[in-house]
């Protein structure tokens, strides 16, 4: 079998398997964000937190409940790491240092899971299980959390009532992410990934030396860092390790974790607003980017001139040969489309428009599908934006699910739109100009520029993963990117509740002749539109720097 004809056969095997998860996931994610019931456990959680599930929130105090609940997180992960040194299982390592332990409590709070360390030469089990693996389930929560709020703010009318966040919380971590992840870790178990608490040995290697390899709760840690598209991983390597991604069949079934959560949740933004038709044509527009992107990163990884890469039959460098040029191509492009930052290849070696186009999917700002949570929300934001601009054409005032899209609202949308740019080319801009931050570039010209451009696009997107060659673990670029890992998470939110806060008060619009009809096709085809434009707009001066310069030169 060719290689292309494999990578098109398991384009088709991950299109129905998530079209077969697609409804029952959807509506019981549904169910659980409608329920007014509570389980035994959740109730305990209530009573040790001191929330009252029952009390409705208005966006601002749903607002303090996302913050005070990640900065608590982020202060218990960064005391974790100090004190690694004292703590059981801790394989004898010591305590991370002040620059690199807050970064790395930034990266996991924030849903992004940056690492620049190396897991296993770094973090003994307590601090990955506890501190870890912990904030990879509830940082996936808060994002679901946060979508299912905006989704609220259509529904309701003439109330600033959103829910109530530790509900929602809880719910998102308790019924969803936890029966996801038992069940997906006895599955990557089965096909080889470890499982254990094991200490450090050494291994005779193929040249006679030795290797010193640990073990851990990787299958476990896995697959949350996947179904919550988190991203980080036990070992260095990631999932190109085969202790995380033993075979072909488990590196597949990772792409559909990528991808479960975030396609299935625009079901249940139908089933919440009552007319499923609106969920299909934002899956619609998040389909067409990832078959589109998926493509573009076949052909450029199989077709990329150079008498090397065509004799290898595509370009192998920093892949591995388990999964083979199709499978990698999938995987970067799922994981850098979703907020995960997973990988099972190695970016920086991508041919020059490869490299491009994970940069672009983080660009897009990780919304087809996006991140659990994050995707949908952002996508909803870029809808509003499509029916303003629809608007325009016509000369109407814009509607979106009954409601008018105003001043208000379109300015929440736009300081949306506009953080993340200014995170990630301001960032990129200083670490350039200033004497320093160059020093940690080991590479020069286009590629060592994308280098920089790809380590801040991927912290402010909470996507996580890097570009090799950037010696990352420095005081300036460990402080700079847990800010934008930050802001760039949680900035955000703060226009998307406001939006939301500002939709529920409003009074539904009665639907007439001139109402945009939002769950078409044509619809959907403006709001692709709508994201490649903006993209292209604000960040191809950039793009033209790096990935494009060093694509055309190759």
């Amino acid at each position: 079998m060719s290689p292309i004809l494999s990578g098109v056969l398991q384009v088709l095997a991950l299109v129905a398997a998530l079209a077969l998860a697609y409804r029952p996931l959807g509506d019981y994610m549904a169910a659980v964000y409608s329920s007014k019931k509570h389980l035994r456990v959740e109730r305990w959680i209530y009573r040790c937190v001191g929330a009252n599930p029952d009390s409705e929130m208005r966006w601002p105090a749903y607002l303090r409940g996302v913050l005070a609940f990640s900065a608590a997180g982020v202060l218990f992960l960064y005391l974790l790491q100090r004190v690694q040194g004292g703590l059981p299982l801790s394989l004898g390592f010591s305590g991370i240092s002040p620059d690199q332990a807050f970064n790395t409590a930034a990266s996991f709070v924030s849903n992004t899971n940056w690492q620049s360390y190396s897991g296993e030469q770094a973090m003994g089990h307590v601090v990955q299980t506890g501190g870890l693996a912990v904030q990879n389930f509830v940082s996936a929560a808060v994002g679901i959390a946060v979508a299912v709020a905006l989704v609220r703010g259509f529904v309701r009318s003439r109330t600033g009532d959103l829910g109530n966040f530790w509900a929602d919380l809880v719910r998102g971590t308790v019924r969803i992410l936890i029966p996801i992840s038992v069940i997906g870790a006895i599955v990557l178990v089965a096909c080889g990934a470890i499982q254990n608490f094991a200490g450090i040995h050494e291994v005779g290697t193929l040249t006679g030396g030795t290797q010193r390899l640990n073990g851990g709760a990787v299958a476990s840690q896995e697959v949350i860092k996947l179904t919550g598209t988190n991203g980080g991983g036990v070992f260095n390597a990631n999932s190109a390790h085969p202790f995380e991604n033993p075979n072909a069949f488990s590196n597949l079934f990772q792409i559909f974790l990528i991808l479960l959560i975030p396609f299935s949740i625009t079901r249940t933004f139908g089933k919440l607003v009552g007319n499923v038709k609106q969920g299909y044509a934002i899956l619609g527009a998040m389909g067409v980017i990832w078959l589109g992107f998926t493509a573009l990163m076949m052909w450029t990884e199989f077709h990329h001139g150079g008498q090397a890469l065509q004799a290898a039959g595509g370009a192998m460098e920093g892949k591995e040969t388990r999964f083979g040029v199709a499978s990698s191509s999938i995987f970067a492009v799922s994981t850098t489309l979703t907020s995960t930052g997973a990988v099972d290849s190695f970016h920086s070696s991508f041919t020059g428009f490869g490299g491009g186009l994970t940069l672009l999917g983080m660009m897009l700002g990780e919304i087809a599908p996006g991140g659990v949570g994050s995707g949908l929300y952002g996508m909803l934001v870029m809808a509003i934006i499509a029916v303003f601009i629809a608007g325009l054409m016509v000369g109407r005032t814009p509607e979106y699910l009954g409601k008018k899209i105003g001043t208000r609202e379109i300015k929440l949308a736009a300081c949306y739109i506009l953080i993340t740019p200014t995170l990630v080319l301001g960032f990129t801009a200083l670490s350039m100009a200033l004497p320093t931050p160059p020093d940690s570039m080991t590479n020069t010209g286009a590629h060592g520029f994308s280098e920089v451009l790809y380590a801040f696009t991927s912290g402010a997107n909470n996507n996580g993963s890097a570009f090799g060659g950037l010696a990352a673990n420095t005081q300036w670029y460990n402080t700079t990117i847990g800010l934008a890992m930050l802001l760039g998470r949680f900035l955000p939110m703060v226009f998307v509740l406001a939006l939301a806060g500002s939709l529920a008060q409003q009074k539904p619009v009665p639907e007439t002749a001139g109402t945009l009809r939002t769950e078409k096709p044509l619809f959907a085809g403006l709001l692709v539109g709508a994201i490649l434009i903006i993209t292209g707009l604000t960040y191809f001066p950039s793009l033209a720097l790096g990935p494009m310069a060093e694509g055309l030169s190759s």
